[in-house]
Order: structure tokens, then sequence, then C-alpha cells
């Protein structure tokens, strides 16, 4: 049996350095850019992680190009945190044209804007972050390379014993928030086709931070003796430093009619199982059960990806470990849920 890492992080500060650190693959993405990396609605869960990951890989490729993070900035802690790194940031509201037009030049574009909770009482405003936001970016940088974040949610379930939903699925997104990321890559799509523009369209599902994720909602649950709902009783999941180096490093894939590439964890794993070993790891009661699982789950075959890039790094197994120490440890969560086990589409 392997042994389980002697090192997982244990604080926000581990954690972050984890994030963040450079590969030779992101070292190569930095040294060609060309110019400046803007990361469009940077203020989210991925944003600040992916900008720390390009700084850094700018650094250990030995080249000068800014990274520079444009979003709300609700939390001007964030903002603060994000300049003393070296990293530049501009206050915009990204559904805001004029404030869309007076973001800086940079030919390099990581688009991240989205909205998916909330979207059942207030779906209208679900529609204009998912399609009116990318349509206003894309015309802005109508001259740049755009690798934009999607989700997997846009497939339909399929049989657990395939390997998921691969980039020629036809997609046929459940429910309003799926369907408005439809809306999302089909607005990027008709402007690159317009313009000519080179982009990637990344369907990602699910990131693992340690503070949020698949892995964390279901541990949560086994550690206050909560049932586990098994209605969606399969997944996948992909450490965020993998998910971040893999948008980093699809800047090389951007091509106009857009690129597609599946961006997930090669494991197909049962939620059952998962829920079992953590409970083993945190010492926990045996975990509590509803639901039935079915024959079909939201599945994403990242096959390519990992072709051109490698696999992950950190395998799901050592995930589900870090997971653990992470809530023993007393770790911080964010209180944002992923919900992965609704099946309807209803967020």
């Amino acid at each position: 049996m392997r042994a389980p890492d002697p090192h997982p992080p244990s604080t926000e500060a581990e954690l972050d350095e984890r994030l963040a650190e450079p590969t030779p693959g992101t070292a190569q993405a930095a040294e060609e850019l060309g110019g400046d990396l803007i990361i469009l609605g940077a203020g989210g869960k991925m944003g600040p992680s992916l900008a720390a990951l390009a700084r850094r890989s700018i650094h250990a490729a030995g080249v000068s190009y800014r990274v520079i993070c444009a979003s709300r900035f609700s939390d001007p802690e964030l903002r603060k945190n994000l300049e003393a790194a070296g990293i530049g940031t501009v206050a915009c509201d990204l559904l805001d044209p004029a404030q869309v037009r007076e973001l800086p030049d940079a030919p390099n574009v990581v688009f991240m804007v989205g909205r998916k909770f909330g979207t059942g009482p207030d779906a209208a405003a679900t529609w204009a972050a998912n399609c009116v936001a990318p349509a206003l970016a894309a015309e802005r940088y109508r001259r740049s390379r755009t690798v934009a974040l999607s989700t997997g949610n846009l497939y339909p379930l399929v049989p657990v014993e395939s390997r998921g939903a691969n980039e020629e699925t036809p997609v046929g997104p459940v429910g309003e928030y799926a369907q408005s990321c439809l809306g999302r890559e089909r607005v990027l799509e008709y402007c690159s086709r317009r313009h000519d523009t080179p982009m990637t369209l990344i369907r990602l599902n699910y990131a693992t931070d340690l503070r949020y994720g698949v892995l964390l909602d279901i541990a949560q649950k086994v550690r206050h003796g909560e049932p586990v709902d098994l209605a969606m009783g399969f997944f996948n999941t992909i450490w965020q430093g993998d998910a971040n180096a893999a948008i980093l490093r699809a800047l090389s894939l951007c091509e106009s009619p857009p690129a597609v590439l599946n961006v997930t964890g090669p494991e197909v794993l049962s939620a059952m199982d998962v829920a079992t070993r953590l409970a083993a790891l945190m010492a926990a009661p045996e975990p509590v059960f509803t639901g039935v699982e079915s024959g079909q789950a939201l599945l994403s075959d990242a096959s390519r990806c990992h072709e051109l890039f490698g696999r992950p790094r950190v395998s799901a197994e050592t995930l589900v470990e870090w997971t653990a120490n992470w809530i023993l440890s007393g770790g911080r969560a964010l209180g944002t849920p992923t919900h992965f086990e609704v099946c309807d589409g209803a967020f």
C-alpha cells in the first residue's frame, strides 16, 4: 500500500504555496507568452492561485511579462495580497461595457467570469454573467489569445462504466445554469469566428482546493454525521494546482474556431467509497448514505489533456488524504458547496 504524503498542506500558507508551484510546463508556457497576461474575473475561487502560478512561472522562465487581475474586488484584502505578490490589479465591473473598454491591453487572456449558484431565484443574472460578460470581453480582446473557463456540466450524464464524455460528445446541458454555460461557449465561438480570435474553451469539473470542492463537501458530511447523497454517486475531480497548470498551458492550443479541452482527473470516484475512506482517515463513525446510485453520472474524459500535458501530479487518493488532514487540522472552508449531487441542473 502506498505510504501517505508525510507533508500534506495543513495551513493556508502551505496550501497556497502548493497551488502556485511552477512546473517545467508552466515555465515554458510563460516563456512563450510573448507579452502580458490578463485574468478577467480573477476574484473568484481559482483566480488568485492561477495568477500566483503565472507570476511565479514567469519568474522561473526568466522573462518580464506582467500578470494583471481584473475583478470588482469586493474583498480589498485579496487585491492587497495580489499586489504584494507583484501581480497588477484593475477594479472593473466586467458587465459594464465602458469599464471593459478601459481595461489594459494584453496579448494573452484568461476569462474566468461565471455564475452558478443562485440561478434558480435569479436566472437572469446567471445568463448575464455567463453570456453578456464573455461577449464584452471577447470584443475588447478580439486580437488576443484567450483561454475561457467553461464546465463539464455541458455534457449529458453518461454510463459510469464509460471513461466519461470526451470533447466530441454532443452537449446536452440540463437546467438553466448549464444552458447559460453553453450560451457562453456559443458567444465566444461567434466572436472567435468573426474576428479570427484564437481561443481554447476549458471544460472543467471539479477542482479541489481543500477549502472547497467535492471531497470537502463529502468530508464535512461524514465528520458531522450528515447523510451523503448518492443520487450522483460517481464523479471526477482534479487538484486545483494541476487545473491551473493546464489552463496556463492551454494558451498554446488556442485556435479559431475555439479548441475544446476537458480538464479533470483520470479517476472515476465513487461517493460511497470516498466517504468510507474519509471516515477511516478522520476516525469518524461509519458514513450515513441517502439516495440510490444510478448507472449514469456527470463524468468527463480528460485523456486528451493528459496526453498533451501529462497526468495530474496529485492523485485522487492523495487528495482524499489531504482533505481528511485539512479538516483534522482545522483548515478553513469557504462555505461554497459544489452541490455535485444535483441531477436536475437546478443550482
